[in-house]
């Protein structure tokens, strides 16, 4: 059983939350196929990864302590972005919406950002000293083809493999992968889960993907959820912080949301 657990444009949809709940309800493996985090903002998240000379986030890191198998954050997100404030708008290598790419944890190498000046901290902690710098993007664009894909397709062998696996999406992407299609589908937002059968939000990613040989690699949730009637559509409550933390009391809290995508699953 697959259950994929995807958001709406909102970056804080609460989608880590849910998912966490669905594994501990499920007795599943949490996935978290890509992932990031920012140096400045979420500083706290870094320097608890980076203490231990890795590189992860909350959300693979909740993802794989709720999951029943014993599974570190880099064994469940293959790929992981380090980025930080880009002051005076973005520029320079991937630069977007005011921030810039530092440095990927891929598998357990890293790449680096051969344009910018890394902080102290990020240079002491990790194990650049072999790490490929990029400093165009057609030559990132060839170290993800070498390093990247290569993680991206064991880790979705692993899901593919898993007896029941709950594969949380990035930022408003409606699949990271296309060649799994779900069992059902969660799309999460503040105060509210719509629940859709994994066969037709399928066909729905194809129809908004423009087909196999449009070349458009990711969809949106929007584009997707435009086109198809959810299963079920209902809210959700508010949890406090220590309860947002303790997975079996989200799966407490969301349990009629839950059934709701157990029975989209097996229908």
């Amino acid at each position: 059983m697959r259950l994929l657990v995807v958001g709406g444009a909102r970056v804080d949809a609460g989608k880590t939350t849910f998912s966490t709940g669905l594994v501990a309800r499920t007795g599943a493996v949490g996935f978290k196929p890509r992932a990031g985090n920012d140096y400045w903002f979420d500083h706290d998240d870094y320097l608890r990864a980076t203490a231990d000379g890795r590189l992860y986030g909350k959300d693979a890191r909740k993802l794989a302590a709720a999951s029943a198998a014993d599974v570190r954050p880099e064994d469940i997100n293959a790929v992981h972005r380090l980025w930080r404030p880009s002051p005076g708008g973005a520029s320079g290598l991937l630069g977007r919406d005011d921030r810039e790419f530092l440095v990927d944890r891929v598998g357990e190498s890293f790449v680096v950002n051969g344009t910018v000046e890394l902080p102290d901290s990020v240079r002491e902690a990790l194990a650049l000293a072999d790490a490929p710098r990029v400093s165009t993007v057609a030559g990132f664009n060839e170290v993800m083809t070498d390093r990247h894909l290569g993680q991206q397709r064991a880790l979705r062998e692993d899901i593919a493999a898993a007896d029941r696996a709950v594969v949380e999406s990035y930022a408003d992407v409606a699949r990271p992968f296309r060649e799994i299609d779900p069992d059902a589908v969660a799309v999460v937002e503040p105060g509210r889960v719509r629940v859709y059968d994994g066969d037709r939000y399928a066909k729905g990613c194809a129809i908004a993907s423009g087909g196999p040989d449009a070349g458009q690699l990711e969809e949106r949730v929007g584009d997707v959820t435009s086109l198809i009637e959810p299963a079920a559509d209902t809210r959700l409550p508010p949890l406090s912080e220590a309860d947002r933390g303790d997975p079996t009391a989200v799966a407490d809290a969301y349990e009629h949301a839950y059934d709701a995508v157990l029975a989209a699953a097996f229908d």
